[in-house]
């Protein structure tokens, strides 16, 4: 008789141990789980803050490249387009859409306006690029025949708005071209031959 009992008192002092246990177990889990739900909450308003902080900084740069690109259309034709930029969620990544505006109506740049237009376009968002960077690079831009497309009649204002770019942003171009006019704007000419296979330099027009 005294055994038994001695026996059901050792099984429930085992069944305390593990009560104890398993309660220590729940508080740990408990105490883990607030943990987790204070970090769940830490993170969303850290995306929420860089959500914010992503949307400003579209918006900048929507100001800054339609901005330098449509004052320099304005700069060369008298009835500009405006660009538009359009940032968008595409197979989660953002992408940023360019067009031409005028009269409220879209214009696809490449498909539905003159070449000097997306020229100059190009151009100005080359600029836009560089100014953005940070650190910027070395204030050095080279450029191969940069407003080919553009007619003969705006090559004048063209002329004069790459200089006034580089003045203003004390930014050099280094520009190949078989333009005389835009070349007429430039610091300083060579001029660049081929003879018999070798190319000369001058800085003088070769006969």
């Amino acid at each position: 008789m005294l055994s038994n009992i001695q026996s059901l008192r050792n099984d429930l002092e085992q069944r305390k141990g593990k009560k104890m246990q398993i309660e220590n177990t729940i508080n740990l889990l408990i105490k883990k789980a607030r943990e987790r739900e204070k970090d769940l909450r830490r993170h969303e308003q850290a995306r929420e803050i860089i959500r914010e902080v992503g949307l400003l900084i579209q918006k900048n740069l929507q100001f800054h490249i339609s901005g330098i690109t449509s004052l320099a259309l304005g700069a060369i034709f008298e009835e500009p387009y405006q660009l538009a930029a359009e940032f968008v969620q595409r197979r989660n990544k953002t992408e940023c859409d360019l067009y031409f505006v005028r009269d409220n109506y879209r214009i696809d740049p490449l498909s539905a306006s003159g070449g000097g237009t997306v020229d100059v376009a190009a151009f100005s968002l080359r600029i836009a690029s560089w100014a953005m960077k940070y650190p910027r690079s070395r204030n050095t831009i080279i450029l191969d025949e940069p407003l080919r497309f553009l007619s003969s009649e705006h090559q004048e204002k063209a002329g004069l708005m790459i200089k006034e770019v580089s003045e203003k942003l004390n930014l050099q171009f280094i520009i190949v071209t078989h333009n005389q006019i835009l070349s007429s704007y430039a610091d300083k000419s060579f001029y660049v031959s081929i003879d018999r296979g070798i190319s000369k330099v001058s800085e003088h027009p070769l006969p």
